[in-house]
């Protein structure tokens, strides 16, 4: 099952629908433990009941669903299955999908990884996908034309919200990231296709995100111990290109979907009320 091809530019797609469903990303991580806790075997056929029931939950209200690909990849050949599925189930529902991936190579390698999921005819193509930049920003190239040429977006780690990444990316790493971006995202309207994960958890005023022109998806809301409450004053005047990002937060609610999705409206319409002011 392939993607339709994507009108538009990603940048201008994800602002709209944050205007329409809220600034809220909720991601679709399968873990062991949450299969469990769901009731579900932890194999392709409960991987397949849990990621439907997330994105039935998920997909008709929030702007943003992240598949964490690892989870699916665990599981084989029939959790790519599933996880094809999944990314086409999302999209039906109108949802962007970002599928969490954090590839990073050079020459024909990442050309391949753009190509399997930022190009019209892959079967897992998603709306958007994250990357890591330890090789170079500038080896990530293939993956930006082609996100550029069918619409779709790339979200690049910058400073991530696990404390193991702090010693590596804190400063002028994680700064380099981001400036890099601003030159390609420049005179892109109304936002530029091209984004960094920047985690919920930094120091405040750590990064300068101010040319940034792009969106800012900050996981470790919830679980990670970060409150919507300090994402204004993490993030200061780029506010309102935060796409704040959760998980179990969200899912620990299931297998009742109706719970998840309640659980999901609760974040978002708190999101919306802190970055409208």
């Amino acid at each position: 099952m392939t993607a339709p091809p994507t009108p538009g530019s990603f940048g201008a797609r994800l602002v709209e629908l944050m205007a329409a469903r809220g600034p809220l990303c909720v991601g679709i991580d399968p873990h062991p433990v949450l299969l469990r806790e769901w009731g579900l075997d932890d194999d392709p056929d409960g991987l397949e009941r849990f990621a439907r029931t997330a994105v039935d939950a998920l997909a008709g209200e929030i702007a943003v669903v992240k598949p964490q690909s690892a989870f699916f990849e665990r599981h084989g050949s029939a959790g790519i299955a599933v996880l094809e599925r999944t990314l086409a189930r999302t999209r039906e529902a109108g949802a962007l999908v970002l599928l969490d991936v954090k590839r990073g190579d050079i020459g024909s390698t990442m050309s391949a990884y753009a190509q399997a999921y930022l190009a019209d005819d892959a079967p897992l193509a998603a709306d958007a996908i994250t990357v890591s930049p330890y090789l170079g920003v500038g080896s990530l190239e293939p993956a930006f034309a082609l996100a550029t040429r069918t619409g779709r977006g790339v979200f690049v780690l910058a400073r991530t919200s696990n404390p193991e990444g702090a010693p590596m990316q804190r400063g002028g790493p994680a700064q380099y990231v981001v400036d890099a971006l601003a030159e390609r995202n420049a005179g892109g309207t109304p936002l530029g296709d091209l984004g960094v994960v920047v985690g919920a958890t930094v120091v405040p005023g750590e990064l300068d995100l101010d040319a940034l022109n792009g969106p800012v998806l900050a996981p470790g809301v919830g679980a990670q111990g970060t409150t919507l409450d300090a994402l204004p004053r993490i993030f200061g005047s780029a506010l309102r290109q935060v796409l704040p990002a959760t998980a179990r937060e969200v899912l620990r609610h299931g297998p009742d979907p109706a719970e998840v999705r309640a659980a999901a409206l609760r974040v978002r319409d708190a999101a919306a009320a802190l970055i409208s002011r």
